[in-house]
């Protein structure tokens, strides 16, 4: 069977029926047309919640970010935001009786003293009074709470307990307590309790209320048990017990931490209004944050727009989530277009709100303006924490600015920043991205004297680097030791696995981790499509490319800059230069967005191809556009300067990337060797072979390759 056939699987898990809607059910309240007011009234009848479907095709119309604000703006109170009855005052003793009250200061009191085989008696003397009360179960309520306040999270469950295992003549707790405890109990990080305690309260013949649901679902979506949040949603309704507002903001908040498809967000928002059920500006502020993930920016400023043609003004959370949407599409200029207009709205930009920014231009390759407003939060109060730090590290690590973000770290430590898990994860991708296998290890040891623990990232970027250096033992080995420390696969770790593998030309091995993705119940997301695409265009497969990007233009996953950089590289690969060059021409003439990815890998692909004109051709529209550089552009114009024999040009990309602080990866010495070797100066060959060995950088060829290179 040819790696065509191989690959001919189901890239998405089978379309779900769709859901039957009434003709004159309102529209999608997340579909694409714009000044459409009053989309988001709910529908004519309840039905119960659709299983998650398509959405249909974005064509949003992107608004200036100033306009579009409604004339009556509406301050509606953010439900799901907080269980706290308090409002966060200190706990009042009010509507516990004085014997109640008494009891509870004996519990507190005594908590310390008692050992857990003399829990059930000790408690059984203490609580006992109350069954003489007239309404026990308000007494119950008040002491559970009382206790979950004080933090005596055992003491809490174990009254809890005995008042359930307790038979007396009325009823000793409400459904109110049920929420109450499973509220205590996942604040405590008891979240397998809590789920024990349904499972026994349900045995118990109790009726579960969507609160103490709710509550549950909140617990385990806090403790990043984001699965079992979504099946006890699904377990909730078949049991006949419909979501409320609170709920659907708590769901919608764990689909965005699940990176689930916008289809399926979309879904849910649509059962939400078909039940009858408004979002409110806590929705619109998750919705928005859901579209983090995808890099979904066009469906972010539409549910910007909308929220403000319902009515709802943005604060602080809108502005800080639209910013981090267009950080993470790589979109500085409207990032800080909506800065401005946070600002003309008295609304005081955080450590937050620059964090985002940052990230915005670190990511678009716009580093120097990073570091300006890293001087502007300085300038204004603001000190910048170990995310800003990070963030900065990140962009010049991407850039191949080496020593710039050893200069962040170091300033981390002179201003007394504490570096955390994912300041060592960039320099452990730092490292090993250019092969210094030891110092990446170093810093993984370092981890530990810092107090930290490597987190599912950490192994993730392990995966990567051994991965792209077609290390196949070492992607193996350490996937081994990531399950062994405890580490559950997820979909980013899927990922990882399908572009280690088709790295070390384990395309067979990749396609299997895909299927196994598939039968663990791990929806694919954009990424997976991502990975998948980049394993096609290593083998050059662009009729497998092709189709699947056609998957992804039908609704389910919009493409982004990285699918159409595979295409490019597939294309490449394959030897298909005419439609290479047709998909160049639609990213020019703005078809296609003309990303600065794209125009970078229009440099990359080209120069590999041998294509001299077309790769001059990107690379001076990069420049005309004032789009920062980075290494691996760099390198590919030295590649193809000294294959051509260019010797002067090849210079001027040298000196340009000395003069720009760009550290020389083994790439740049590579290409170098080879084009002395290839004009027979061996001399200078032998010198910067000798320069790569003192710097300890190691090299892909070998003193005897580097001067038959010349001779071939």
């Amino acid at each position: 069977m040819g790696m065509v056939e191989k690959v001919a699987l189901p890239l998405l898990l089978p379309n779900p029926p769709p859901p039957s809607q009434s003709p004159s059910s309102s529209p999608s309240p997340l579909s694409s047309k714009p000044n459409s007011v009053g989309v988001m009234t709910p529908g004519p009848s309840p039905t119960p919640a659709p299983t998650p479907t398509a959405a249909p095709p974005m064509t949003t119309l992107i608004h200036d970010l100033n306009t579009g604000s409604s004339s009556r703006p509406r301050h509606r109170v953010a439900l799901g935001k907080s269980f706290d009855p308090n409002r966060g005052k200190p706990w009042s003793p009010h509507g516990l009786s004085s014997s109640g009250q008494q009891i509870l200061r004996t519990l507190i009191r005594s908590d310390s003293n008692t050992n857990s085989n003399s829990v059930s008696t000790h408690l059984d003397n203490i609580l006992r009074p109350l069954l003489d009360q007239p309404n026990p179960a308000s007494d119950i309520l008040g002491i559970i709470k009382a206790l979950g306040f004080n933090n005596k999270c055992e003491l809490a469950f174990a009254v809890f307990q005995w008042v359930r295992t307790t038979h007396h003549s009325v009823p000793l707790f409400t459904t109110s307590a049920i929420t109450v405890i499973f509220k205590i109990l996942g604040k405590a990080g008891r979240v397998s309790s809590a789920a024990s305690l349904l499972l026994a309260l349900q045995n118990d013949g109790v009726l579960i209320d969507v609160y103490a649901y709710t509550c549950l679902i909140n617990a385990y979506s806090s403790s990043g048990r984001y699965r079992d949040a979504v099946n006890l949603f699904n377990k909730m309704q078949q049991d006949g017990c419909n979501p409320t507002l609170i709920t659907y903001n708590v769901v919608l908040n764990v689909y965005g931490k699940m990176g689930m498809p916008w289809s399926n967000v979309t879904a849910l928002v649509d059962s939400m209004k078909s039940r009858g059920i408004a979002p409110d500006l806590y929705t619109y502020n998750t919705l928005i944050s859901c579209c983090r993930r995808g890099s979904l920016y066009e469906e972010a400023v539409h549910l910007f727009e909308q929220m403000k043609l319902e009515g709802f003004t943005p604060d602080k959370v809108t502005y800080n989530a639209l910013l981090d949407v267009f950080g993470k599409s790589r979109r500085p200029k409207e990032a800080m277009q909506v800065l401005r207009e946070m600002e003309a709205n008295a609304f005081s930009p955080t450590v937050v709100t620059y964090n985002s920014l940052i990230s915005a231009c670190a990511k678009g390759g716009l580093l120097e303006e990073a570091l300006q407003l890293k001087t502007q939060m300085l300038d204004k109060g603001i000190q910048p924490d170990v995310f800003t730090y990070t963030t900065l590290l990140s962009g010049f690590e991407k850039a191949g600015k080496d020593e710039l973000a050893i200069q962040v770290f170091e300033e981390m430590g002179s201003v007394g920043c504490k570096p955390n898990i994912c300041t060592f994860n960039a320099l452990i991708k730092m490292h090993g991205n250019r092969g210094k296998f030891a110092e990446m290890m170093k810093v993984f040891d370092e981890i530990k004297v810092y107090n930290c623990s490597p987190d599912i990232v950490t192994w993730n970027t392990l995966l990567a680097v051994f991965g792209q250096n077609g290390m196949h033992s070492q992607v193996s080995g350490i996937f081994k030791e990531m399950k062994r420390a405890g580490f559950v696969p997820e979909r980013d770790t899927f990922n990882t696995l399908i572009s280690a593998y088709s790295r070390c030309g384990s395309f067979d091995q990749a396609m299997a981790v895909y299927k196994s993705m598939l039968e663990a119940g791990v929806v694919p997301d954009l990424s997976t499509y991502n990975a998948v695409l980049a394993a096609l265009a290593r083998g050059g497969l662009w009729e497998q490319s092709e189709k699947v990007l056609a998957e992804m233009k039908d609704g389910r996953c919009k493409p982004n800059e990285m699918s159409y950089s595979s295409l490019l590289h597939a294309y490449a690969n394959g030897k298909e230069i005419d439609r290479m060059n047709a998909l160049a021409e639609d990213i020019y003439s703005g078809s296609i967005e003309t990303h600065p990815v794209l125009l970078k890998t229009l440099v990359l692909v080209n120069s590999k191809s041998d294509l001299l004109m077309d790769t001059e051709r990107a690379f001076l529209e990069l420049r005309r556009r004032g789009i920062s550089l980075d290494i691996t552009t760099l390198n590919a114009m030295l590649s193809i300067y000294g294959r051509k024999q260019m010797v002067a040009k090849a210079n001027e990309i040298l000196n340009f990337m000395h003069d720009r602080g760009f550290s020389p990866s083994l790439t740049t010495y590579n290409s170098l060797m080879y084009m002395y070797s290839r004009s027979e100066n061996f001399q200078k060959s032998e010198e910067i072979l000798r320069e790569v060995l003192e710097k300890g950088k190691g090299s892909s060829m070998s003193p005897h390759r580097c001067l038959q290179v010349g001779l071939v």
